[in-house]
């Protein structure tokens, strides 16, 4: 049904539309404008597909620390997923956006953070749907009727670090740090967000929109593995960005290469920051 990597083409898509072991979901957003994600779903969106918000279903509120996307309350989360149908280890969950997985990959990550591993991305996401003429709508699907959760969240937390094990083990030889912005932003020389610019001390940079091509489409296998040479035989690989969202596409990138060290730091950046 799905390869070991995350991801199904648009092709795989279509023919499994009307699957009821699949379940959609649009993770569409936009950071500048925190309500277009919701605005061009409703306008137009994949057959059956859900919506589900980085802000409002994907994170918590944003407190002193923890970033300005801590991770969502998994119980919150779970009640959400079984409303749209996701049934633990049952369902398959396709995420995609139009940002080259910047927000369908967060939400892969939290399937697999709350021990739910049957979640793929769509390849090319919204825009190579669209490209090839495959059926949107603006009809919202209801809600699944149920008596209880049918997702049960299993939280694996060795996927996460908190800034206390960053700081206690990020200059280790065997663990390697890694932040997920622009190079720019890494260097300091442009910080369009967060109120100090620069980079964790000892982190090396891997922009995550490295991880596809110009067109949103994920880079081959190959091409992943090669990206993530130099630093294969690391024990530990702590994956930052600015607020733990983009982070994840370097995640994704790793899974792909077939290297399974990745960690998130959720708070990233601007929990860094906070203290």
């Amino acid at each position: 049904m799905i390869d070991k990597h995350f991801v199904v083409s648009c092709e795989w898509l279509l023919e499994h539309l009307e699957d009821p072991q699949v379940v959609i979901v649009d993770c569409r957003f936009s950071l500048a404008d925190p309500q277009l994600g919701q605005q061009q779903y409703k306008e137009c969106h994949i057959k059956g597909s859900y919506y589900l918000d980085l802000n409002l279903d994907l994170s918590s509120p944003v407190g002193k620390h923890g970033g300005r996307h801590p991770l969502p309350e998994p119980d919150k989360l779970a009640q959400k997923l079984s409303k749209i149908g996701v049934n633990s280890q049952e369902t398959l969950v396709i995420a995609y956006d139009d940002s080259r997985y910047a927000f369908a990959s967060r939400l892969w990550w939290l399937l697999r953070y709350l021990g739910h591993e049957k979640v793929a991305v769509l390849n090319g996401g919204f825009a190579a749907w669209q490209r090839v003429g495959y059926p949107v709508t603006d009809v919202v699907p209801e809600h699944k009727v149920s008596m209880g959760l049918t997702f049960i969240p299993k939280i694996q937390t060795d996927m996460v670090v908190e800034i206390v094990t960053v700081k206690e083990r990020k200059d280790l030889q065997e663990v390697v740090l890694v932040d997920s912005r622009e190079t720019e932003r890494y260097l300091g020389i442009r910080e369009p967000i967060d109120k100090i610019a620069g980079h964790i001390p000892g982190a090396v940079n891997y922009p995550w929109q490295e991880v596809t091509d110009s067109a949103g489409y994920l880079l081959p296998t190959v091409e992943q593995r090669h990206r993530w040479s130099k630093v294969e035989n690391a024990e530990e690989i702590f994956v930052y960005c600015g607020s733990g969202v983009t982070a994840c596409v370097n995640l994704l990138s790793l899974e792909l290469a077939g290297i399974h060290t990745g960690k998130l730091y959720a708070g990233s950046w601007s929990d860094w920051i906070s203290y």
